[in-house]
């Protein structure tokens, strides 16, 4: 795997533009169903076998992250902490890309060694955090 930096093809896809507009848009939309008081979903898995999924504490997690308590964040679900982090990362990358109009990053020649660690190493990840989920399951 190379890490490239080259500007953005004619017909190429904008991952910058789209996912921090997503990511953005997603924002915006928690915010505002939680300033309007709507109902939170509840966990399917958590109420029919009495413990949490991958995902449990997600929700709580991003809230917690949203309003700076990045220690409760980690505690209700660390993986969904580290993944709002990457998310702020490549948030603030996106917007320097496209304001300044420089040349992207990509990540081009995976050898399949490289797909297959990347791919082990995200199932061991989530694993991780079930296991941990499982072993604090009591604050849910």
């Amino acid at each position: 795997m190379r890490v490239v930096r080259r500007p953005l093809h004619r017909d190429e896809f904008d991952h910058e533009l789209v996912w921090l507009v997503i990511s953005v848009g997603a924002f915006a939309a928690g915010a505002l169903w939680l300033r309007f008081g709507l109902p939170t979903m509840r966990c399917p898995f958590l109420a029919m076998t009495g413990y949490p999924c991958l995902t449990c504490g997600a929700t709580r997690s991003s809230i917690a992250f949203a309003h700076g308590h990045f220690a409760a964040a980690v505690n209700w679900n660390p993986l969904a902490t580290l993944g709002l982090c990457a998310l702020v990362l490549f948030d603030v990358y996106a917007l320097v890309v496209l304001l300044a109009r420089t040349p992207r990053l990509r990540m081009v020649d995976w050898s399949a060694g490289e797909k297959t660690l990347v791919r082990t190493g995200a199932v061991s990840l989530l694993l991780l955090n079930w296991a941990y989920l499982l072993a604090h399951h009591g604050q849910y």
